[in-house]
């Protein structure tokens, strides 16, 4: 486990706290409200984002393609930061020895959204150290500054699962819909994410999906998106505990503490999708992610509530297919780049 402490003076920022993947959700934006979303990071846990973070900002035509291809940036964005990279993100209620710096609390309506920089000092010596974000519309989280701290490891604590098969029996998957009838943004955004994996991967050409819940997610989406006039791929979902299917692309998942992708058959090419999304699609059989889909059997989950039933079709997360598309190689292609350009230009299709 790792302890964050001030460059400055050594006064602890944080408590132990274990490295995690860098969540999918951690540059999502989602709706608008009276109170901001939830919190980004588990409790006890951070991640690095390997991207610049926060200001100073610039526009794309400031920066040039050469620059942005240098930053893993392949199409044009709206801005390009000029803040540090590996900024390390960790939930509110791990963080330590700080206070608020009061003429940097700005933001756009309901809390912070870190416009202006670092938002939290040191309270041993002052010095700007992360910038706490909790506006409405934005994850909770705070993001350290890397150059402002230094890591104490190795401190006492559990470690947390990585092999695989600890992961499955730890971690149960998140369902597809919330309470308030919504489908659930981690689903929206992780969808989002690896349908643009798939476009890349799919060189151009039609891919089909066996009947059931990846279909039903995603199916839609790959049949707007790409044309229907030649040689098909095929994507199944594939992973720990499933059994080997021949196929052409396969939906496998990322790990969650480590980051790492699910090693595919050497004939198929793996496209990784958030492993909690993985886990409900590939083993929570009869509870399909579309109100209606497939009845149960009238014995079938006798003993659990029945599940919550989204008031819309599902859409995946336009910000994070851009986003992630964006920095695939693959959105160079002429045919990519036009559906990158299209999807920028027109609200419709999958995601409206």
């Amino acid at each position: 486990m790792t302890v964050f402490a001030c460059s400055g003076c050594d006064t602890v920022l944080t408590a132990p706290v274990t490295r995690v993947a860098l969540p999918v959700l951690a540059h999502h934006v989602h709706g608008n409200g009276v109170t901001s979303m939830g919190v980004l990071m588990e409790p006890g846990t951070f991640a690095v984002d390997p991207e610049h973070y926060g200001p100073p900002w610039r526009r794309w035509a400031e920066v040039g393609a050469d620059e942005a291809r240098a930053r893993g940036l392949y199409a044009p964005v709206f801005s390009v930061s000029d803040g540090p990279s590996h900024a390390v993100v960790l939930a509110p209620g791990d963080v330590r020895g700080t206070v608020f710096i009061p003429e940097r609390n700005d933001g756009f309506c309901c809390g912070l959204d870190g416009r202006d920089g670092p938002n939290l000092a040191c309270v041993g010596c002052g010095r700007p150290v992360a910038t706490r974000i909790d506006d409405c519309s934005l994850w909770q989280a705070v993001w350290v500054d890397p150059r402002a701290v230094h890591r104490l490891d190795d401190v006492a604590g559990p470690p947390l699962a990585v092999a695989w098969e600890a992961v499955r029996q730890e971690r149960a998957g998140t369902p597809p819909a919330e309470p308030s009838g919504l489908w659930s943004p981690l689903w929206e955004a992780a969808v989002g994410a690896a349908l643009a994996r798939i476009l890349a991967a799919s060189g151009g050409r039609p891919v089909t999906v066996p009947d059931g819940p990846v279909a039903e997610t995603f199916r839609r989406s790959l049949d707007l998106l790409l044309p229907t006039d030649a040689p098909a791929r095929s994507l199944v979902l594939a992973g720990p505990g499933l059994p080997s299917v021949p196929t052409d692309l396969a939906l496998v998942p990322r790990h969650p503490v480590t980051g790492e992708t699910w090693v595919a058959s050497r004939s198929a090419d793996a496209v990784p999708l958030e492993y909690d999304v993985w886990r409900h699609l590939a083993f929570h059989h009869g509870r399909w992610p579309v109100p209606g889909a497939a009845p149960m059997p009238d014995l079938a989950f006798r003993e659990d509530p029945p599940p919550f039933a989204p008031t819309r079709p599902f859409r995946p997360d336009r910000s994070v297919f851009l986003r992630t598309l964006a920095r695939l190689p693959a959105v160079r292609e002429p045919w990519l780049r036009d559906v990158y350009d299209h999807v920028v230009a027109v609200w419709e299709g999958p995601f409206w």
